[in-house]
């Protein structure tokens, strides 16, 4: 404990004695000064034993030391210390008197005793405070490393928590409570999740006192002092640390929190040279899965990716217009964002990254194994068929859907603003979203196994490359079959295929010597019966026949053909389809 006017008064080589304010000898005492100044208050931090001989001060006037002594006490000074037997032989009634009223300790110093020794006890005493605190420090560093080594973030928490005398809890990057400790910490740790994501927003390192909220029993507020910090050395933190105590941290409890950051800081971001190992085990991983050779596969991943290999999982392919994922996020990471965080990571340039993080928190939460592999621009996951992985994937793709779709609504109301301003009418059709459909395209396979590896990648490349065509952040592989495939059809290369093959029969009816394209549409949507689409059209069946041999004569192939009547009805329903 730092030194205070009661241990002053035991020690027995300074031999003072108490005045008045004898009921305040408990306060620490942080320095000694000595000062003679009829105001030495501007020279004052608070906390210090003021030594004085009264050598330029009235101390006799009442009222002059009912001044003096409030300024003190006002100043933060926690005791006075008098000389006696130099400018008075004893402290004078009226000094005793405003001390008693102000309630400020006034210690009698004899003259035997010099200011220098109660300055070197005081001095003395801080060192060895220090001394405690730091040794005290680094037995606790000792004991949250021992703690972490063997029972992991939870051994450390619950270490913690003891070395400073409360609780200690452990979250993600979305503020979740991952661990808490003593158990009964985890409600009022979960309050604190609005807390900790604001302090994600901050950069690395950030730190913030909060309070807890209610009590556990609903009777009151909590008096915990709670400290908040980030854990990361990256751009975003990883997680937050939160220690709840009554009482601001002593030197020895600030020591403790440091080295536990230290210790979670390593264990959440683990070093590059173990990153890069997990990712090249990924890589090959995949490579072998892709290349049929599921056995190899599950001899290189060893327990990495526990059961993953040999349960049905589905891949997920996801690219992105933005910057690469770069060093990607390690497999096991502990986080799990937000929607709103999930809306920042895609805003801010590295929806690939959000959506590793999103998803290896995911199956990190439900006990899961999940393989993610960055490949510059694209991210290839395997994730358990029906677990939280997969959930995950759709709840990010559901978050930015609709920050974009809040995006495009604000563009058209910034255009429709502006276009009132300047009286003119927006007939562009533009929505506003400055193209940034284009930033996060992901597709995703259908359940698969080992063998079936290759095929599910390519199953989710299809699907990747419909969800980009349709302007869609995710597309499923079971929603190509279940849909129809004319929306497929708007492709550049397939419209230029149908204009080309169709302009021939458009060029002949603008002449007007007939109107071989409906009566086309007519006779195939009828399967080629000629009474039906006559009715359809209003014309008599000799006139459709007439005209289905135009068609024939202008196309150069014959109806009879299947394949010709398949490419001139899709050729159709692709022009209707541009023209809606």
């Amino acid at each position: 404990m730092p030194p205070t006017l009661a241990s002053l008064l035991h020690h027995s080589a300074l031999r003072l004695t108490v005045r008045a304010g004898g009921d305040r000898l408990d306060v620490p005492v942080r320095w000694v000064h000595a000062s003679e100044l009829a105001d030495p208050v501007p020279y004052m931090e608070g906390g210090e034993l003021l030594l004085i001989t009264a050598l330029k001060l009235d101390a006799e006037d009442p009222e002059a030391m009912r001044r003096y002594v409030k300024r003190l006490a006002g100043a933060g000074v926690v005791g006075l210390g008098f000389a006696v037997g130099v400018n008075y032989a004893e402290i004078p009634k009226a000094l005793v008197e405003a001390a008693e009223h102000e309630g400020l300790p006034l210690l009698e110093v004899p003259r035997r005793t010099p200011f220098l020794a109660i300055s070197k006890a005081v001095s003395a005493a801080i060192a060895a405070d220090q001394y405690r605190a730091v040794t005290a420090g680094f037995a606790a560093q000792r004991e949250l490393t021992r703690q972490a080594l063997s029972d992991g973030p939870e051994g450390l928490l619950a270490a913690l928590a003891s070395q400073v005398d409360g609780w200690a809890a452990l979250y993600d990057a979305s503020g979740a409570v991952v661990a808490t400790a003593p158990e009964w910490a985890g409600r009022r740790a979960a309050r604190l999740t609005a807390d900790v994501e604001r302090l994600r927003e901050r950069p690395a390192p950030a730190s913030s006192v909060v309070g807890a909220g209610a009590s556990e029993g609903g009777g009151g507020e909590d008096q915990d002092r709670v400290e908040l910090h980030s854990l990361g050395t990256g751009r975003r933190p990883r997680a937050a640390l939160a220690v709840g105590t009554a009482a601001a941290l002593g030197t020895a409890e600030r020591y403790a929190l440091h080295s536990a950051i230290a210790l979670l800081t390593l264990t959440t971001e683990r070093s590059r040279s173990l990153q890069a190992a997990e990712q090249r085990i990924g890589a090959a991983v995949l490579r072998m899965l892709l290349a049929g050779e599921p056995d190899h596969a599950r001899a290189v991943a060893g327990g990495l990716y526990g059961e993953l290999l040999d349960a049905p999982f589905r891949i997920v392919v996801a690219e992105s217009a933005s910057p690469p994922v770069g060093q990607g996020v390690p497999v096991g990471a502990a986080s799990r964002p937000t929607a709103g965080a999930l809306v920042a990571a895609d805003t801010n340039g590295d929806p690939l990254g959000g959506l590793a993080e999103c998803l290896e928190s995911a199956a990190a939460r439900a006990g899961e194994a999940v393989l993610v592999v960055p490949e510059g621009e694209r991210l290839v996951v395997l994730a358990v068929d029906g677990g939280a992985a997969e959930a995950a994937c759709g709840e990010f793709a559901a978050a930015v859907e609709g920050a974009r779709a809040e995006v495009r609504e604000r563009g058209r109301g910034l255009g429709d603003a502006s276009a009132s301003s300047s009286g003119r009418s927006d007939s562009s059709g533009s929505s506003g979203s400055s193209g940034d459909e284009d930033e996060l395209v992901v597709g995703m396979s259908g359940p698969a196994g080992p063998i079936a590896a290759a095929a599910a990648y390519k199953q989710a490349e299809q699907a990747l490359s419909v969800a980009r065509r349709r302007g869609r952040v995710l597309v499923g592989h079971e929603q190509l079959a279940a849909g129809s495939v004319v929306p497929l059809l708007a492709d550049d290369a397939v419209r230029a295929f149908a204009d080309g093959l169709l302009r021939p029969l458009y060029e002949h009816d603008a002449t007007g010597r007939g109107d071989l394209v409906a009566s086309l549409r007519a006779w195939l949507s009828r399967h080629g019966q000629w009474d039906a689409a006559a009715a359809d059209l209003g014309v008599h069946r000799h006139t459709l026949r007439y005209r289905m041999r135009r068609v024939e004569e202008i196309l150069g192939r014959s109806l009879d053909d299947p394949d010709v009547r398949m490419e001139l009805w899709l050729a159709l329903k692709t022009t209707a389809a541009v023209g809606e």
